[in-house]
């Protein structure tokens, strides 16, 4: 090919590209113009829109509420909506709990805590077509405040918990936005195990759970079990107060380890070390000492075991009890059994929605209780468990299996799930635990227990010094970590006993749950220190 053939094709190429340009240039030209074109539509179509939507001030996202104003409107419970609101008129502030459209319509279920109730968004003379679209959309979980009218329903909402009702709204606010992507979805937080597999619907795991405990805190199962352990602290105080018992606040950081054990977290006191309290023991026995007689506390206890079951928690609230006897360390027996009978009826008659609740989760047998409570001796109770083939020596402690069984074999032969275990043996006891003056093998010690697990542990204490000193140096403890508890003897001390119970553990107990987690609100073992 020649030098100006080479060059013409060249030209060629050159006047087709820019041809090319050309068209390119005029296409992007005509691609904006209609891109123009359907904005300039569409905002018209909007202005329209909100010059159409007659609705536009009867929905929308408030200001933050910054205490800017004080209203005089009365925002009406969920709970409290049944057929008497029928035909009125009410605000009310909930949860987005769930929201479907349909047509022309929107369908929400609002929640307060553990009660729901179904709300409709229609087209109409009060809501327009936009209304219903901004309601369709509000994410999942914000808290929106609404005015409607209550309306009687012909046919039950099974699914919640206001089922005679469903409201009109005619208003609707939100009030906090909720962040569109949830950590987990609540209805799979409380569907029950096992439920929903087969249609490939999830179910949400416990550390998952405890990660997003805020979420999972909202569930109708969270709500009813942390209002039932409230129940479970105030008829505890209530039940005690009347007794005569008087309420006390103990330190929870000490110089010495208060059970004279290892198991205690250290921490860093100015130039010198302390421990956290294994237990309110020490100072609740000081009290007995001086005269205050009966005394209860309700407080935080910390224990260093490196125990990942099902019923240990590093921290944990414990519910104490001790008080002076006349003669006889049952005296002590009758008070806590007596108290633990006021809370389980408290329970049963006050907070049946809310073990109901729990039970459509954890499905699990009513509790059983007789009175007076049953009392069996150690003795005894190594009868039943030889009798079901269990192999232990007469001053073994009971294993957690053994336990378990020992619960199933008193459950079948008395229906109680709750008794109380008397004269442990010595060896198995703390060194302040008082020996049995009958038979030095046993002590003056017991335990109580629901569906076969221990919540209680407590005895009659060595109220001597001298005897104390003894105990002390038979199981190897430094005197001098633990002197002033010795000391606070020496000076006349009144015969007295008590225990500790933990309230996780009532908790989980009485409502037929399997971990301990579920009733502790922000629990803390070896491997979770977080939220």
């Amino acid at each position: 090919m020649t030098k100006e053939e080479v060059q013409g094709a060249t030209e060629e190429e050159q006047q087709a590209q820019s041809k090319k340009g050309l068209k390119k240039q005029q296409k992007e030209a005509e691609k904006a113009a209609k891109k123009a074109e359907k904005q300039a539509k569409l905002a018209a179509e909007q202005q329209s829109t909100e010059e159409d939507d007659f609705a536009k001030d009867r929905y929308g996202v408030s200001a933050m509420v910054q205490s800017q104003q004080k209203l005089d409107r009365v925002l009406v419970r969920v709970q409290d909506l049944t057929p008497e609101n029928a035909d009125q008129l009410i605000w009310l502030r909930a949860r987005v709990h769930t929201s479907r459209a349909k047509g022309k319509q929107c369908f929400l279920v609002l929640r307060q805590q553990q009660f729901n109730v179904q709300a409709l968004v229609a087209v109409g003379d009060r809501a327009s077509k936009q209304m219903v679209k901004f309601a369709a959309n509000i994410t999942k979980e914000s808290i929106v405040d609404v005015e409607a009218l209550v309306r009687k329903v012909e046919q039950k909402i099974e699914s919640c918990s206001q089922q005679d009702v469903e409201l009109h709204i005619e208003r609707i606010f939100v009030i906090s936005q909720a962040e569109p992507r949830l950590p987990l979805q609540l209805e799979d937080a409380v569907r029950p195990d096992g439920e929903g597999e087969e249609e490939g619907r999830a179910t949400v795991n416990q550390d998952t759970k405890l990660d997003n405990r805020v979420i999972d805190l909202r569930t109708t199962t969270s709500q009813a079990i942390f209002r039932l352990q409230s129940g479970v602290c105030q008829l505890f105080r209530d039940t005690l107060t009347k007794k005569g018992f008087v309420e006390i606040q103990t330190p929870k950081i000490i110089s010495a380890a208060s059970e004279g054990g290892a198991n205690v977290f250290t921490v860093s006191y100015f130039k010198t070390s302390a421990y956290l309290a294994q237990s309110p023991q020490l100072y609740k026995q000081m009290c007995i000492c001086a005269d205050f007689d009966k005394v209860f506390c309700v407080g935080p206890v910390f224990r260093a075991e490196d125990s990942n079951t099902h019923r240990h928690l590093t921290e944990f609230v414990g519910l104490d009890i001790e008080m002076a006897f006349s003669y006889h360390y049952h005296e002590v027996i009758d008070s806590i059994t007596d108290t633990m009978v006021q809370i389980f009826k408290g329970l049963r008659d006050n907070f049946q929605t809310e073990i109901q609740t729990v039970n459509k989760q954890y499905p699990s047998e009513p509790f059983k209780f007789l009175e007076p409570t049953l009392r069996l001796e150690y003795t005894e109770a190594l009868a039943m468990l030889h009798e079901a083939g269990v192999e232990m020596g007469d001053e073994d402690d009971l294993s957690t299996p053994n336990e378990k069984l020992l619960g199933r074999l008193v459950k079948e032969k008395y229906d109680t799930d709750f008794y109380v275990l008397d004269k442990y043996p010595l060896a198995v006891r703390p060194f302040y635990t008082m020996p049995d003056p009958n038979n030095p093998k046993y002590s003056n010690s017991y335990d109580m227990f629901m569906r076969g697990e221990e919540i209680l542990s407590g005895a009659q204490r060595v109220h001597d010094a001298q005897m104390l000193t003894d105990r002390a140096i038979h199981h190897q403890i430094d005197l001098e970590k633990i002197k002033a508890y010795i000391d606070s003897f020496r000076y006349g001390a009144p015969p007295h006993g008590g225990g500790g119970i933990g309230l996780e553990r009532v908790c989980m107990l009485y409502l037929g749950l399997h971990n301990v987690r579920q009733t502790s609100m922000f629990p803390r073992d070896p491997k979770r220190l977080t939220p």
